[in-house]
């Protein structure tokens, strides 16, 4: 199963990753990436940079190491009404928005709550997918979640840490994720989740579980920065002129 673009890793400005965007870049050309997306946590997450390192973020190449490098974001989903803790002026900057729910920002509540927060968030044009949906601290109804992305348009986050160190618990609710979206055709992106060179680009886990349940390729839009890119610009957002007619 083919996967060339790694949309979800950190650097030490997260405050709790350990890696620069170069570091990241060396390991992402050594892992054979075409593709992978700078993706730091958003303000309110404890240790995260301020706003100004997002909105700044006009100034990184578009291609480091020869692997091309989009701007974005995991932003904070904060609240039921599906807010996220970046202006609306900065994300549309963005080439990629994730938002995630994490517990030092929105306090685990019940699962119709946390299927309204994420509702919302899907609902509000601004995000271009949901981070790390399987951790067990958030129940969700998954079939109702997942028909909303896929009628608006918004990715379901297939995440390779919370098959393994991170968010124990989540390996099976991923395994059904998967499953939902797939009977519904709803779209996924993979994500490394890195927060240490090394692990950009690591999709094992993701591999593993996709064959498992079958999952369509034509679903999967990592499998090449071209597949990603296009789905970006289905929602409206502009391609780099770097990447144009670029020869991946």
């Amino acid at each position: 199963m083919q996967i060339q673009v790694d949309t979800h890793t950190h650097t030490l400005s997260s405050g709790h990753a350990y890696s620069t965007i170069i570091e990241n870049s060396q390991a992402a050309a050594a892992k054979g990436l075409k593709m992978f997306c700078n993706t730091d946590h958003a303000s309110l997450m404890p240790g995260a940079p301020h706003f100004w390192y997002f909105a700044n973020q006009r100034v990184l190449p578009r291609f480091l190491n020869g692997v091309a490098v989009l701007r974005g974001v995991e932003a904070n989903i904060v609240n039921t009404d599906g807010e996220v803790d970046l202006d609306n002026t900065v994300l549309a900057k963005l080439d990629w928005v994730i938002a995630s729910l994490h517990e030092p920002v929105f306090k685990p509540m019940t699962a119709k709550e946390h299927t309204e927060a994420l509702i919302n968030t899907i609902k509000s044009g601004v995000v271009d997918a949901i981070g790390h949906p399987g951790n067990p601290n958030y129940d969700f109804d998954f079939e109702k979640v997942i028909r909303t992305a896929a009628e608006h348009n918004v990715l379901v986050e297939i995440n390779n840490s919370s098959l393994g160190r991170s968010r124990v618990g989540s390996a099976p609710r991923c395994e059904e994720i998967a499953m939902i979206a797939k009977e519904v055709g709803a779209r996924i992106t993979t994500g490394s989740d890195a927060h240490f060179a090394a692990d950009v680009g690591n999709f094992s886990s993701i591999q593993t579980l996709l064959a498992h349940v079958n999952f369509p390729q034509e679903l999967i839009t990592t499998q090449h920065p071209q597949s990603l890119l296009d789905f970006l610009t289905e929602r409206g957002k502009a391609v780099a002129e770097q990447y144009q007619g670029h020869q991946w």
